[in-house]
C-alpha cells in the first residue's frame, strides 16, 4: 500500500459508542419475544435489521417485526451519539493531511436524520455518507465498500476501513482493503483474525503504521 487515500468508516461502535445502547434496546426485544434464547442480543451484534428480521422474527413471529420497527424508530430519536474517544481529533488530522473520509453505514436515511440533528458538525467531517440506500448487498459482502472507494476516486490498495462488528471486518476484508478493527463492540481477542490491526480507540493510533 504505497498510498493512503480515504478512510471508510463504520457508524455505530467505528465513530459513535453506541453499541451499548443498542445492546439494551435489542436485549428487552429479545427477553420478550425469544425468552427461550437467553443473550441472542449478543449474537446479532453487527446484522442488518432486515438480517435480524429474517432470521429470528419471521415465521410465527412475523408480526412482531413493525412493533420492533415503531420502538426502534422511536429509540433512535432519543438516543445518544458520543463519539468514540478520539475520533473528532483523529478524522481531522486525516483530512488535514488530504485524506477522504467516507460513513459506511447499513443504518437508514431515517437514522441519520436523528444523527444530524443531534451533531450539526457531523457532515462536515466527511466528504461521503453512504447509507443502506446506496447498496444493493449488506455487509460481509464489499459492494458497500467498493461503492465508497469509487465515490472518492481511490482504489482498493489506497483505502483503510475501520469496522467493529464482524460481518462489517469481513466486508473490508473481502473488499482487499486494509482493516482496522475497533474493540468496542467484540473482543479485541475475537476480532484480531479479521483486523490488520486492532485499537480500543484513536487516541496516539497512527494509521501509516497500518500501511
Amino acid at each position: 500500500m504505497s498510498r493512503f487515500k480515504a478512510a471508510l468508516f463504520d457508524l455505530d461502535g467505528v465513530v459513535f459508542d453506541t453499541e451499548p445502547q443498542y445492546t439494551e434496546f435489542w436485549g428487552a426485544q429479545c427477553r420478550e419475544f425469544h425468552p427461550e434464547h437467553p443473550g441472542l442480543e449478543h449474537e446479532i451484534k453487527g446484522q442488518t435489521l432486515v438480517q435480524i428480521f429474517d432470521r429470528h422474527f419471521s415465521g410465527d413471529l412475523a408480526y412482531s417485526q413493525e412493533i420492533i420497527t415503531k420502538r426502534l424508530n422511536e429509540f433512535e430519536q432519543t438516543m445518544r451519539f458520543d463519539y468514540v474517544e478520539g475520533f473528532e481529533a483523529f478524522v481531522g488530522e486525516l483530512r488535514s493531511r488530504g485524506v477522504k473520509t467516507a460513513v459506511v453505514t447499513s443504518s437508514n436515511l431515517a437514522k441519520m436524520q436523528s444523527v444530524y440533528e443531534r451533531r450539526s458538525e457531523f457532515r462536515q467531517l466527511f466528504d461521503a455518507i453512504l447509507t443502506s440506500e446506496d447498496f444493493e448487498r449488506s455487509k460481509p459482502d464489499p459492494d458497500c465498500y467498493l461503492k465508497a472507494a469509487a465515490r472518492l476516486g481511490a482504489s482498493i490498495d489506497e483505502c483503510i476501513v475501520f469496522e467493529d462488528s464482524f460481518n462489517g471486518l469481513k466486508s473490508g476484508r473481502t473488499a482487499g482493503m486494509k482493516v482496522v478493527g475497533l474493540a468496542t463492540t467484540n473482543s479485541a481477542e475475537s476480532i484480531a483474525p479479521y483486523s490488520d490491526v486492532v485499537i480500543s480507540n484513536y487516541i496516539d493510533f497512527d494509521p501509516w503504521q497500518v500501511i
